[in-house]
């Protein structure tokens, strides 16, 4: 016993629980291979599509020559971040950004809660399922026949909306010149957009409301409005809490697309953003080191929101991602 005892001495401590460990992980993932196979596409999808390009990063810190490569490329640091927050255009990047971005949040983030809430307290099936039908559909036409639309719906000559503002003795504004209207136009024809899809999640969550518990409430004399504010939106909140904690995580991430679409020189004051920026430095101008270096500025600065707001959240109560 005693040379047995001798013989283990040697060894690191860990070393045999280690190998346990590592042979359990193994025949667990023999064991359940059929649930690793089901994940694999994913896995591998954002293996190769979301973290393999993050190798590029690193133009963002070098004067990136084609030509060279991205090794062979001379380092200059952080000169691409100091070129963009010292320009003349850097406020106004931002401020129009952020601007769109609460914009939206503020009209988009309650609608969809209230059409869920609305929808869930209709009994006609018929009526619920058109409703649902016309709020859906939009979500699914594209986004250049989106803005064809409504630069269609909203020109000065042939627009319909025009047309309806002006046969109320009214002068309609120019919507798509002015810089003013800009950023209403794309939040409202947004939510037009969204809104219904949005419903989805929310409807979802309903459908986990325990029926007894509105029984038990009209027996006590409940009103709808009360059982909605007592029962339907207490049991939205966590749901309301974790969307909300991803779009904060999105706030200087506006989509270039609709905006790209609908941009013009005259109202290019308000609707520049810095997604819109890095395209036309990046893919026009052909500056790659410098449009990466406002791109990564832009991915940091949010997923330090997501983080804070998170961990916020995460003090005040239970519903949080992490």
């Amino acid at each position: 016993m005693q040379e047995t005892n001798t013989a283990f001495a040697g060894r690191p401590a860990a070393a045999m629980p280690t190998k346990r460990k590592g042979k359990g992980l193994w025949k667990r993932i023999i064991m359940n291979w059929e649930l690793y196979l089901f994940i694999a596409p994913a896995f591998f999808y954002f293996l190769i599509f979301c973290y393999g390009p993050m190798y590029g990063i690193q133009i963002a810190f070098k004067n990136f020559i084609p030509t060279k490569g991205i090794t062979g490329s001379p380092w200059v640091g952080f000169d691409h971040f100091v070129r963009f927050f010292h320009s003349y255009y850097f406020w106004d990047l931002l401020w129009n950004t952020l601007s769109i971005s609460l914009y939206s949040l503020a009209i988009g983030f309650p609608i969809p809660i209230i059409l869920a809430l609305a929808f869930n307290e209709v009994r006609n099936g018929f009526f619920k399922k058109l409703s649902q039908t016309v709020t859906y559909a939009p979500h699914f036409i594209s986004m250049v026949v989106m803005a064809g639309m409504i630069i269609t719906f909203l020109s000065p000559s042939t627009g319909i909306v025009t047309h309806m503002i002006e046969g109320l003795g009214l002068k309609s504004p120019d919507f798509l010149t002015d810089p003013r209207w800009f950023k209403t136009m794309y939040v409202f024809s947004d939510v037009w957009q969204s809104a219904g899809w949005g419903t989805i999640i929310y409807l979802a969550a309903l459908s986990g409301v325990d029926p007894g518990l509105h029984e038990a409430a009209i027996i006590d004399g409940a009103s709808r409005f009360q059982r909605v504010r007592h029962i339907n939106i207490p049991v939205l909140i966590p749901t309301m809490t974790i969307l909300l904690i991803l779009n904060m995580g999105s706030l200087l991430g506006v989509g270039f697309e609709k905006i790209l679409l609908l941009q013009n020189p005259l109202n290019m004051s308000s609707s520049d953003v810095i997604s819109t920026f890095v395209y036309r430095s990046g893919l026009v101008d052909a500056q790659y080191s410098f449009s990466t270096a406002i791109g990564l500025f832009n991915s940091v600065i949010n997923a330090v929101l997501l983080i804070v707001v998170n961990q916020i959240v995460r003090r005040t109560s239970e519903n949080s991602l992490w």
